[in-house]
């Protein structure tokens, strides 16, 4: 466990927030002009895949923000 205080926590929520917040304004501003015209079924099926798709980087960026390396590091 980690005892000192480290840069990376901080600075790593700041670039989340910003990064979801410039990642929300992209889908807000484009999504609509693509998908506008779909049936209600098709875009509620793109909104989800587009509000869950933000995850998958999510875990090495935590990982980073804990330990300094991005993803797992290996165990050699």
């Amino acid at each position: 466990m980690r005892t000192e205080p480290t840069w990376r926590i901080p600075v790593g929520i700041l670039g989340l927030i910003a990064g979801l917040i410039l990642y929300g304004f992209i889908i807000a501003r484009y999504a609509p002009g693509i998908i506008g015209d779909w049936p209600t079924w098709a875009q509620t099926l793109v909104y989800l895949v587009l509000g869950i798709i933000w995850l998958k980087p999510l875990r090495n960026f935590l990982i980073w923000m804990e330990t300094g390396h991005w993803g797992v590091p290996r165990q050699d």
